[in-house]
């Protein structure tokens, strides 16, 4: 790993030379775009700052990685960072000198920004309390995190369509989509993984194919490089709209899944590739008894997650830094970021807990307040409307009718087609889109309803119609109020011609 992040320094002059052709108007955005997100930055809307995406593993925020995004925030006065649904940290509005720094430096603590963006394989996702979470069927954190150091590996050494999304979940409740994601590995009773292929949101998506089942976890990078094969000989290189995996599904029809398992048969003839990791124990001790609504026991004893979900994933700066100082002297404590944009800092004693409450209580009081957004079209370059400002809109407007915990349920809000808010699993979702009011064409959301992840019952949201802002605002509350009236919850409440009573007046 030494000599591969000597590579990725040297890389840097490169990256410095495109950087000050762009910002000196000397490329076109396109141009850029095309070379900075192989190194995980992307100039913003409009092209006056740019973003750094931090590669995180599994979502892992360890208090070294923590103090030097607190550190690097307070540095370059850093005005805005957002989680995001791959389980990492986006710095946002930030000039060359701090791009370069934070790229650079990043390496020093183990977080590697090379292919964040861009055609490589990024983020390696994980159920973000694996390890700690009751219920589970077991730690599947370490296979992802060699998968992850596998895949920056790769980075140089292919070149493949499009983007490649792996991930790993350990129960049922299949966070990171394991079941409809490029690679996804999934958890089994019997401590072995089933395998499914292909998937993916956004455009033309898809439920993943389930190529194997039962399959050691010692072997998940052979699967892992089996895709990458896959992906390299039949994914389509001419049409960038049909270059993620899920469209290989329409290329080779029924014929995928044996497509699939003949390159994965040809990798494990050539081996090497087995794995052997050490499964962490926590011998933290716990003391005393602590419960509340952003309160997770662990499965150790004793032992406590704390939840914190700012509202529309984008935290106030100072968080960092608050948490780093609140956190840095308790033993085995580390921050983990899910794909729904909540946090979870983990390993707490009932004492600490507390601590890790106060300086976390300015997020989401209820399920409703954890909807989820991306960045949206006032920062990212390809949206269309403003996801996060409408989520914050509708968050503010709703917090005064304090309706109760159930009645209103999660959304998720994304500015266009791709899907970074998630928005086609939420049981409520929006995306950017137009809608016509008196006969011309005004910025709206489209309405999304019955999104599932469970594994099991996955199913993906349908369209209904479009909203504007203000629109949306009103559904909420008159939801609110319609539930709240029947003293019921959404779930218990919910059936489809239930619902469009109440939203076909403002689609």
């Amino acid at each position: 790993m030494e000599k591969l992040i000597q590579e990725y320094r040297n890389d840097m002059a490169e990256f410095i030379e495109m950087t000050n052709k762009f910002y000196n108007k000397e490329i076109p955005a396109n141009q850029y775009k095309g070379f900075s997100g192989g190194f995980g930055s992307y100039a913003q809307k409009g092209g006056e700052a740019s973003m750094v995406r931090l590669r995180l593993p599994g979502g892992v925020v360890t208090k070294e990685k923590l103090k030097f995004i607190a550190d690097k925030i307070e540095q370059h006065k850093i005005s805005m960072a957002h989680f995001t649904t791959c389980q990492t940290v986006q710095v946002h509005n930030l000039k060359p000198e701090a791009i370069f720094d934070i790229i650079d430096s990043g390496l020093d603590v183990g977080i590697i920004c090379r292919g964040g963006g861009g055609d490589n394989p990024r983020n390696t996702m994980v159920s973000p309390l694996s390890g700690v979470e009751q219920g589970e069927y077991f730690d599947v954190l370490p296979y992802a995190k060699a998968v992850g150091d596998y895949l920056v590996g790769q980075i140089k050494k292919i070149k493949m369509p499009r983007k490649l999304k792996v991930c790993f979940t350990n129960s049922p409740k299949n966070e990171v989509h394991a079941t409809f994601r490029d690679c996804g590995f999934v958890a089994k009773e019997n401590g072995k993984f089933d395998v499914y292929t292909a998937g993916g949101l956004g455009n033309n998506h898809k439920m993943g194919v389930l190529v194997d089942t039962d399959v050691e976890p010692k072997d998940v990078l052979y699967y892992v490089q089996a895709m990458i094969e896959t992906f390299c000989a039949y994914g389509d290189y001419k049409n960038r709209g049909r270059a993620r995996t899920r469209y290989m599904q329409e290329i080779l029809g029924d014929g995928y899944k044996a497509a699939y398992l003949e390159k994965l048969e040809a990798v494990k003839a050539r081996g090497g590739l087995d794995i052997d990791v050490t499964i962490p124990e926590i011998t933290k001790a716990g003391d005393g008894q602590i419960s509340g609504a952003r309160i997770i026991p662990q499965k150790q004893d004793g032992l406590y997650a704390v939840s914190y979900h700012p509202w529309a994933g984008t935290p106030k700066p100072e968080f960092f830094g608050n948490l780093y100082e609140c956190i840095k002297d308790m033993d085995a404590v580390e921050m983990r970021i899910g794909p729904e944009e909540t946090v979870y800092i983990i390993n707490l004693t009932a004492k600490e807990a507390e601590k890790v409450l106060a300086v976390t209580d300015d997020g989401a009081k209820t399920s409703f307040e954890t909807s989820v957004s991306c960045v949206g079209a006032t920062v990212c370059q390809v949206g269309v409307r403003d996801s996060a400002g409408t989520c914050v809109k509708v968050l503010e407007a709703l917090r005064p009718y304090d309706f109760a915990e159930g009645v209103l349920p999660r959304f998720h809000i994304s500015g266009c087609p791709s899907s970074c808010g998630t928005h086609q699993i939420g049981k409520i979702g929006f995306r950017g889109g137009v809608k016509k009011v008196d006969g011309k064409p005004v910025p709206a959301f489209m309405f999304y309803v019955g999104g599932c992840d469970q594994q099991g019952q996955e199913v993906f949201a349908q369209e209904w119609g479009a909203m504007t802002p203000d629109e949306i605002v009103a559904f909420f509350i008159d939801l609110g109020k319609t539930i709240s009236a029947e003293n019921t919850t959404y779930d218990a409440w919910f059936t489809p011609e239930k619902l469009k009573e109440v939203a076909q007046k403002y689609l």
